[in-house]
């Protein structure tokens, strides 16, 4: 059966939006929802979508079936959260594109910094998991795009405040979609071909080396 479609949230930047510690109640949703994304994960690898129950994951995460559905609409929803990590770092590397740097120069600095150490990091063995689960998973894959299609938005307005035109402007649009793009393809060509044992840094590469591909089409 095909996922309901899903709500996504990949935060922004300013405009009187919060950006600072989320509360303590919204931390502990975060957790729980992270949770219920890795068991579904877990038992997803083990014995498919189609033999896992929402009960079971319901049970593995610790959670009532109620509280599963409150979080998340069908089963294969329940791996939002890791499917978003990719697109939340590329957001905070938006954030920090100042008008004196162009995005090369904003994803060469930020290789060194501590943004994949940071709390809230991801967690890479799992959403790796998750993704190579999504080429041969319709309902995985499913979410997967949606996660890509509902961020894409975000990226606009990141596009358009750094360049000073409209969310609705072609240029702003078609720019948003290339960092999209780059995103996904960067994170689906690390599950397919790393041998080694996955890490952070090698995720991290693999997107900035996706992200400087496509700088020269974006505005310096």
């Amino acid at each position: 059966m095909s996922p309901e479609p899903v709500s996504v949230s990949v935060s922004a930047a300013p405009g009187g939006r919060r950006t600072g510690r989320p509360p303590l109640t919204e931390r502990r949703k975060a957790a729980t929802r992270l949770e219920i994304a890795r068991e579904a994960v877990r038992l997803f690898t083990a014995q498919g979508v189609a033999a896992t129950s929402a009960e079971e994951i319901a049970e593995a995460a610790g959670v009532s079936v109620r509280t599963l559905w409150r979080y998340f609409p069908s089963k294969e929803s329940c791996v939002l959260p890791l499917l978003t990590a990719g697109t939340e770092l590329t957001a905070r590397c938006l954030r920090a594109w100042s008008a004196e740097l162009g995005l090369a120069d904003v994803v060469r600095g930020l290789r060194h910094g501590d943004i994949l150490t940071e709390e809230g990091a991801i967690d890479v063995p799992t959403m790796v998991a998750l993704v190579r689960l999504t080429q041969n998973e319709p309902g995985l894959r499913a979410v997967w795009l949606q996660a890509h299609e509902a961020a894409e938005p975000v990226f606009a307005e990141l596009v358009a405040e750094r360049s000073g035109g409209s969310v609705d402007d072609l240029p702003v649009r078609v720019r948003a979609a290339m960092i999209n793009v780059a995103l996904r393809v960067a994170i689906e060509h690390y599950a397919r071909h790393a041998h080694a044992q996955d890490t952070p840094e090698g995720v991290y590469e693999a997107v900035a080396e996706a992200l400087l591909t496509v700088s020269a089409g974006l505005p310096d």
